[in-house]
């Protein structure tokens, strides 16, 4: 049966078809192809054919498989309907055939369909599990039970099999194995002398009336439920606030104590575990957040002779932005990381572990394959979740087999704990403001979980045993105030601070007075302020910056000559070169910062001033280092230019087929060692505009790709050619340096 070729069909498609094409294969579109004969010969490619693939679900993928088992690739053939079976409807079938078409990957009527050749390679070497076809009719009364097996095992497929008995072929009163039997009758064909195949006219017959076995036409549904929105942007928020507060601290933990970069790259075991310890996480989230915190360039590798994990200045800027900047900043690192942070704690073939930031859990696909998952979700109505993440995977599994590899079903798992651990997700389902994170980006993202969220409060809960509950979100002035005066306990929904010695001392060190402190509580409380916090407040505050500080390299000063007796008595004096100047007054040379801390671990509680004699705050800021250079990440798949772009490459390939069909007479081809081009090609031109004749013009684009238009010379010289195009309608110019070749053309 003959049929039009790739070529033809495709100048036979509208230009709306062909946008479409390029739209959905923007592989086919880089470089732009010169004409139609090179886009044929670009779809038909290996590496496209596999890519296009990937995006078709089980059903389409069964009638292409279908198409090539019926040798579409060598010849075009008719629907293949006897081979998908009797459960296949002709409506469903020609919406997969329709879409085979729309991707090019097949072409023709649907009496003489035909697939690019190259795409038999992409079912492996035995498409449907079918062995080579012979052409013969098969007689397959009187075999025995063991024969019957041995065919049913090679029909199931693959086709071949290794064995013994193919060394010879022997007559059939001699053969004693039913290999050897079937070797005789001809119902096995013997490949070399240790495989054998069964034809496929065998394999079909025994296959029955399924010869592809059974196919799923239809998706299948996963199970859901309806939510709230609102409940699910509530528990999302709540994850969100939650993450942005564990990363605070890996911050502050990191700038204060660095961890070691490995010799082989990425971070220790021990320096995992703690971080799990030190943010009471267990280490699969310790593991998510030290990737998102280097993902979002808020740490960084120093690069140095020994070096370190340390924050960048970056992370000064996201410390001091909004709750929900700082959390749609996460989000989107984990959306764009092109890496597999669930991977970390396993093991490779080699029994290799997988350390958090090692090179060997980057995957340049896992960006695609997370938004994949996420915009699965999101196409579902607003508060549907999926409780079951393996119905998920089965739903995509369906509607894209080829796509996410061997561990497709783990990463959907993976996209879901870590969507609900980020707060993109939430009780199965998109939160709002995960959508609009795909859909609008970070910023549009960050005010959707604004408006989720619960007003600040301005107010907290102080208990009788030290403990300050606050109920919810705290306005940030003061979740400062309680940050610095106390520790978080616990938290959730409802966050518990607790209230000791210690931090009381550390709200006085940073210039904050008892009065300070008082007023606080006092004015911030819905309770009543305990006594013993009060207590515990003027206590602290009375002993507190009895001795002061300042610099000499440093100085001690003190209105109690005994106290200044005391502290010069401690051993921890020779150590600090303390020394006496005055009775009130002590000196050092070391800096002031190291003989406070040495005096606090004595058991003094010094305070720093200034040359006010106000109380400083000396406090490290921790160290930081220079965000790295950060280079545009590859995109997995090629970017989809706009469809106003795609017209126009049409339009152009179309230009280009007709210059390839286009008669010419004269022609003067520019050597590639000659720069602009000899004078002939000039002389040719310039003799076209004065006769007003046409020229079929070869020429390298912008893009450098080579391509032929037909236009009449208006203009030659100055290191331009100007020309009209009949076949649009519009003047064209082309740098004189770029042209190739040029030809008359031919006029009857």
């Amino acid at each position: 049966m003959s049929g039009i070729t790739l070529a033809d069909w495709l100048r036979a498609q509208d230009d709306a078809a062909l946008v479409a094409l390029l739209r959905a294969r923007p592989d086919l579109a880089t470089p732009p192809p010169a004409d139609m004969s090179v886009l044929a010969t670009r779809i038909g490619t290996r590496a496209s054919i596999a890519r296009a693939c990937e995006d078709l679900d089980t059903f389409t993928l069964a009638v292409l498989e279908a198409l090539v088992v019926e040798g579409a690739d060598a010849a075009p053939v008719a629907l293949p309907t006897q081979l998908l079976g009797p459960d296949v409807k002709p409506k469903p079938l020609k919406q997969a055939v329709a879409r085979l078409k729309s991707l090019a990957l097949a072409w023709g009527e649907d009496d003489a369909l035909s697939v690019p050749p190259v795409t038999r390679e992409a079912f492996g070497a035995y498409p449907g599990g079918l062995g080579r076809r012979t052409g013969q009719t098969y007689d397959l009364t009187g075999i025995t039970e063991g024969e019957q097996r041995v065919m049913q095992k090679l029909a199931a497929g693959p086709p071949i099999g290794d064995t013994k008995d193919a060394s010879r072929v022997i007559p059939l009163e001699k053969a004693d194995t039913p290999v050897q039997r079937l070797l005789a009758r001809g119902l096995l064909l013997r490949r070399d002398p240790g495989t054998v195949e069964l034809p496929r006219e065998i394999g079909l017959a025994l296959r029955g009336e399924r010869p592809l076995g059974p196919i799923q036409v239809t998706e299948p549904k996963p199970k859901t439920s309806a939510l709230a929105q609102t409940s699910v942007d509530a528990t999302g928020g709540g994850e969100a606030l939650e993450l942005v507060r564990h990363v605070e601290n890996l911050i502050a933990s990191w700038s204060a104590e660095p961890p070691p970069v490995l010799r082989t790259g990425g971070l220790g075991v021990r320096e995992l575990r703690k971080v799990a310890k030190d943010l009471d996480v267990d280490e699969r989230r310790a593991a998510l957040l030290i990737e998102l915190v280097v993902g979002a360039d808020l740490a960084a590798n120093t690069e140095a002779t020994e070096p370190e994990w340390v924050p960048t200045t970056k992370a000064d800027v996201w410390l001091a932005a909004t709750a929900e900047v700082r959390w749609a900043t996460l989000a989107n690192a984990w959306l764009e990381l092109p890496r597999l942070p669930a991977l970390i704690g396993r093991r490779d073939e080699k029994d290799k572990l997988f350390n958090p930031l090692a090179d060997e859990i980057r995957r340049a696909q896992a960006p695609r394959d997370r938004r994949w998952v996420l915009e699965t979700l999101a196409a579902f109505p607003k508060g549907t979740a999926i409780a079951n993440p393996a119905d998920l995977a089965a739903l995509l599994g369906w509607r894209a087999p080829r796509r996410g590899g061997r561990q497709r079903d783990e990463l959907v798992r993976w996209t879901v704990e870590e969507g609900t651990a980020v707060g993109v997700l939430a009780l199965g389902a998109i939160t709002a403001a995960g959508r609009v994170l795909l859909d609008e980006g970070p910023g549009h993202a960050a005010k959707t979980l604004g408006d989720a969220l619960p007003e600040p409060l301005d107010h907290v809960l102080v208990q009788a045993d030290l403990t300050v509950v606050a109920p919810g979100r705290l306005e940030p002035d003061l979740a400062d105030e309680m940050a610095l005066v106390a520790n978080v306990e616990s938290a959730g929904s409802a966050t518990v601070y607790r209230i000791s010695e210690a931090t009381v001392r550390r709200a006085l060190d940073a210039g904050r007075t008892a009065d300070d402190l008082r007023e606080l509580f006092t004015q911030r409380s819905r309770t009543p302020v305990p006594q013993s916090l009060s207590y515990l407040i003027d206590d602290a505050a009375r002993r507190h910056g009895r001795l002061r500080g300042g610099a000499a390299g440093s100085f001690l000063r003190c209105d109690d000559p005994v106290l200044i007796t005391e502290v010069l008595a401690h051993p921890e004096a020779a150590r600090l070169e303390l020394r006496r100047i005055a009775p009130t007054v002590i000196v050092s040379p070391v800096p002031l910062a190291d003989v406070l801390d040495g005096l606090r671990a004595a058991g003094f509680a010094p305070a720093a001033e200034g040359p006010d004699g106000q109380v400083l705050d000396l406090r490290p800021g921790g160290r930081r280092t220079t965000p790295r250079q950060r280079t545009a990440r590859k995109p997995a798949s090629p970017a989809v230019p706009a469809d106003e772009r795609l017209g126009e490459l049409v339009r152009l390939v179309r230009a280009g087929d007709r210059a390839a069909a286009t008669p010419r007479g004269e022609r003067v081809a520019v050597p590639g060692h000659l720069g602009a081009g000899p004078s002939a090609t000039l002389s040719l031109l310039q003799q076209a505009a004065r006769a007003r004749r046409r020229v079929l013009v070869g020429f390298v684009d912008s893009h450098g790709t080579a391509a032929q238009r037909v236009i009449e010379p208006h203009v030659v010289g100055g290191g331009v050619l100007e020309g009209y195009d009949h076949s649009y309608g519009e003047v064209l110019r082309f740098p004189l340096h770029r042209v190739t070749s040029a030809a008359l053309v031919d006029e009857d």
